[in-house]
């Protein structure tokens, strides 16, 4: 469960491809900037991060869309990667095209990981230039913040119990 790996890269104007792993699969997932899918994605982890217990994200690839739904029980987070024929259909009507379940502190510092990967590779400049807008660096600070306030609640549920 402590194995979780995302990479975002721009292969051409406004267009995005994430591929997201753990120990026993991969998905990849296209997006496009006609919506703001890097911040809801760091919005929606800020928020598992700081106790909420479901959460969504959503990539618009026109007309498909994925979808990212976040269940938060304790200290897990479980992951459902939904592909959607329109990006107004219900969760019911998608088909789940990857799933897992981890710590939250391993999503939280994958997340983080791979958009720190992205402004160093890319440059904020050459990010705005590929992708369209602005790198999310007000949500990445949000979520690397909320990350470290509670990271100690994640550490000390991993921390075997003394006898």
């Amino acid at each position: 469960m402590a194995h979780l790996r995302l990479a975002w890269a721009l292969p051409g104007h406004g267009w995005a491809d994430c591929i997201v792993s753990d120990h026993q699969a991969e998905a990849e997932v296209t997006a496009s900037y006609i919506t703001a899918a890097p911040e809801d994605l760091l919005t929606a982890i800020t928020r598992l991060v700081i106790g909420e217990t479901e959460c969504r994200a959503q990539f618009e690839a026109e007309p498909t869309a994925f979808r990212w739904i976040f269940y938060r029980e304790g200290t897990n987070a479980w992951i459902r990667l939904l592909k959607l024929t329109v990006g107004s259909d219900h969760d019911n009507n998608g088909t789940e095209i990857w799933s897992s379940q981890q710590n939250i502190g391993v999503v939280a510092r994958a997340v983080i990981r791979c958009f720190d990967e992205v402004v160093s590779e890319y440059g904020a400049s050459a990010y705005r230039g590929k992708w369209g807008e602005h790198f999310p660096r007000t949500e990445l600070e949000v979520l690397r913040t909320a990350w470290r306030e509670h990271r100690s609640d994640w550490e000390a549920s991993r921390t075997p119990s003394s006898p």
